[in-house]
């Protein structure tokens, strides 16, 4: 059975994709110092292992695939929890005597994350084999979710740090948008989920869909559900303020010192 020359192409890439990410993380684990950090390496790892071997094997015996089931620390988080604000955000430039810090360790893994994520929905989007193109969806789903996961930490720790808009322009803006009218839901038999989208509405709380659940048909019913990140998960044992140690000059590289407290909304 041959696989078309699109979905060819896009495996072959995603392939290298993979092989550089898994190459890059057992640099970042020799290098690590935060045991949190450390920890999310050898899990996104082993996803990415899996992953990778999930699609070799296929294309070569296209024998059926086990979904990988999530292993990301990301499970009850709330709005409540994100640290939104700027709170004196460092700058950022290239330095002749680079190395790899925790901070900077982050956020190669977020980078490497996002761009998994982006690069596997385009590759699923180019491919006929149905099982092939399952394959390409259940690893942008794993990115995604281990690049939130990186992202928690990073927001926890103070090293990525979400900008804001003024709360009444933000409401002005958004709040333009209102529900479907009940005469275009009628026509299309839509059922109406009323005004609570985010309580008991919208597809963010369906079990089935929600790729961060072990029984989701992104990944296959069943597997091992990774324990809530939970308030506080990280900063428990890292601690505010872990990336002091990371200094250049007697300045903490990634505002460690900044990272005590709240940041204002």
């Amino acid at each position: 059975m041959p696989f078309g020359a699109h979905e060819s192409m896009e495996t072959h890439e995603i392939l290298m994709e993979k092989i550089n990410c898994i190459s890059h993380f057992n640099l970042y684990a020799q290098e690590v110092k935060n045991p949190q950090l450390m920890d999310m390496i050898v899990r996104h790892q082993q996803e990415e292992i899996r992953s990778y071997n999930e699609i070799v094997n296929y294309t070569h015996d296209y024998n059926g695939f086990s979904p990988i089931p999530p292993h990301t620390n990301i499970q009850g988080i709330t709005p409540q929890q994100i640290r939104y604000g700027l709170h004196n955000p460092p700058e950022f430039a290239p330095q002749a005597d680079a190395r790899f810090y925790d901070g900077e360790i982050a956020t190669a893994m977020l980078l490497c994350h996002k761009n998994g994520a982006r690069n596997c929905s385009s590759a699923a989007l180019e491919c006929a084999d149905p099982n092939l193109r399952m394959l390409m969806m259940n690893s942008a789903a794993t990115c995604m979710n281990q690049a939130y996961e990186v992202f928690l930490f990073m927001n926890e720790q103070g090293l990525y740090q979400v900008p804001t808009l003024k709360d009444h322009t933000a409401k002005t803006l958004l709040h333009r948008y209102q529900p479907a009218g009940e005469a275009l839901q009628a026509q299309y038999g839509v059922q109406d989920m009323g005004s609570g989208m985010g309580a008991n509405g919208g597809y963010a709380t369906n079990g089935n869909l929600n790729a961060g659940s072990a029984n989701s048909v992104l990944y296959g019913e069943g597997g091992n559900g990774a324990q809530s990140y939970g308030a506080g998960a990280y900063g428990a044992s890292g601690g505010a303020g872990f990336y002091n140690q990371s200094l250049r000059g007697g300045q903490p590289v990634y505002g460690g010192a900044n990272t005590q407290g709240s940041m204002p909304q």
